[in-house]
């Protein structure tokens, strides 16, 4: 039996009383405006306000609030900073929510060994500040870093502008601390490069919270590059820009980060921070490249030859550290900057091959106007992850309504073009309906059968991920098939 409703009033006060002996008075929210603040993350399309909100400080905490659920029943959420864009942490099946923004310390630093371990309400941005006097750096580098936290991180997988080069956070978790969801704590990987048996910590990254709580991480550092380079091309088309990343890719280059901006987010980034954007453009490519001094200028070269024969009205590179910490502000915060255009705005997350890059942002172009919608884009070319931005009016019921159709529209193209329904967002509770998309019924029932070898009950995040019933999934011939 396991309670993913409203809990009755007294077994509310009964449950508070509780989790107040365990984390302190200061540590549990039950107030009607303090339990709204987290009724939903970054996906604002869909709200649910928790029934209680608890936040421990330790690893100890989490289990001892994690087995106090257990005994009662009662299924829990996982929250980080709140930063996640698919719902991840909507409490719509779990009365409480169990949030790690307390667990703030970086354990252990191993200079030597290139490695940290964080605890899940650790900023992204905190360990690379931590370690950069020693030339090293904390490599996957979402837009949110100066707010998303580690915990998140693992749970979504996130990735960055940094990742077509560097990998996703995957690659550089050496292992978890994970709170399971019957309380006992287990360690998951090691602090060395390559450990035998499974990956079970690369079977969390990317699960969700549906296994349970990760409370710490062992993060992998590497060293800052020796030289950087980063340069502003200019285009007067989303298809110039967009074949040019293919070209780029093909002629064995690999940028350490290859963005684009479209003429809508190049408006409102340029209004918002003054970096020097071309309004006019049709489109811009953030370039930055990498490595050692001594080959970098004849690498820039080369990709300034590329951006050129392309048709990039200009290609310029940024003079100093100055001017590239501005580039990439205009970049990492052009999500803030789409709310000079609407007051509303919801970001999809598909990704398709990079040398179907045309195609797709021509689909959506045609999706836009086919629902009278506006679609700004702003995203990971290099790795062909898209984020177009649908701005809107969520107050406006018929055009929300729009949009939902038109990010499923979105998805549908981006397999239909040989991709997938998200690089990075996770599927959460927005795209439930799209897994099915990609896989077919025996694939989920494998990926079903792995969650429930770490929670039988299902009491971990429910209702996220996967479909709860028939009805909620559209079938389709799926693009491959799990094997038998």
């Amino acid at each position: 039996m396991s309670i993913r409703g409203p809990l009755a009033d007294a077994d509310r006060a009964e449950l508070r009383r509780a989790l107040v002996a365990i984390v302190g008075d200061d540590g549990v929210l039950a107030e009607p405006a303090d339990l709204r603040v987290y009724e939903c993350d970054g996906y604002t399309l869909e709200r649910s306000v928790p029934t209680l909100v608890v936040l421990p400080r330790t690893t100890d905490e989490v289990a001892r609030v994690v087995c106090l659920a257990a005994s009662a029943g009662i299924a829990f959420v996982p929250r980080g900073a709140g930063t996640g864009l698919s719902g991840g942490c909507l409490p719509a099946e779990a009365p409480l929510m169990i949030g790690t923004s307390r667990m703030r310390r970086i354990r252990m630093i191993d200079l030597p060994n290139r490695r940290v371990v964080a605890e899940a309400g650790v900023v992204n941005a905190m360990v690379s500040r931590a370690v950069r006097d020693a030339g090293l750096q904390y490599v996957p580098d979402p837009s949110s870093q100066n707010a998303c936290t580690i915990g998140g991180n693992v749970a979504e997988n996130s990735g960055g502008p940094h990742t077509l080069k560097y990998g996703v956070t995957t690659n550089h978790v050496l292992g978890v601390e994970l709170v399971l969801p019957d309380g006992e704590v287990v360690e998951l990987g090691d602090a060395i490069e390559e450990t035998v048996g499974y990956d079970l910590t690369g079977v969390v990254c990317g699960s969700e919270g549906t296994f349970g709580i990760v409370t710490a991480a062992t993060l992998r550092l590497a060293p800052l590059p020796e030289a950087v380079t980063t340069m502003l091309a200019v285009f007067e088309t989303v298809a110039a820009a967009t074949t040019t990343v293919s070209r780029i890719i093909a002629a064995g280059i690999v940028p350490a980060a290859l963005e684009m901006m479209d003429r809508t987010i190049v408006a409102a980034v340029e209004a918002a921070y003054h970096a020097g954007f071309p309004t006019d453009a049709g489109a811009v490519l953030l370039i930055e490249l990498d490595g050692p001094a001594a080959g970098l200028p004849e690498l820039t070269t080369r990709v300034v030859d590329i951006c050129r024969d392309a048709g990039a009205r200009s290609v310029r590179s940024a003079a100093d550290e100055a001017e590239r910490a501005v580039l990439w502000k205009s970049r990492k915060r052009a999500f803030g900057a789409v709310g000079r255009l609407a007051p509303s705005y919801c970001t999809q997350d598909g990704v398709v091959p990079r040398t179907r890059l045309p195609e797709i942002l021509a689909r959506i172009e045609r999706i836009g106007a086919r629902h009278r919608l506006r679609i700004g884009n702003v995203f990971h070319a290099g790795d062909g992850n898209i984020h177009p931005i649908i701005l809107f009016d969520e107050r406006d019921r018929e055009e929300t309504t729009r949009v939902l159709a038109a990010g499923h529209e979105i998805l549908e193209a981006c397999i239909a073009l040989g991709g997938s329904v998200t690089g990075e967002h996770g599927i959460g509770i927005e795209k439930i309906r799209e897994l099915g998309l990609s896989f077919g019924v025996d694939d989920l029932a494998v990926m079903q059968r792995v969650r429930a070898a770490f929670d039988p009950a299902r009491r971990a995040n429910p209702g996220k991920i996967f479909p709860t019933g028939a009805a909620c999934i559209e079938q389709r011939t799926p693009r491959r098939q799990a094997a038998m």
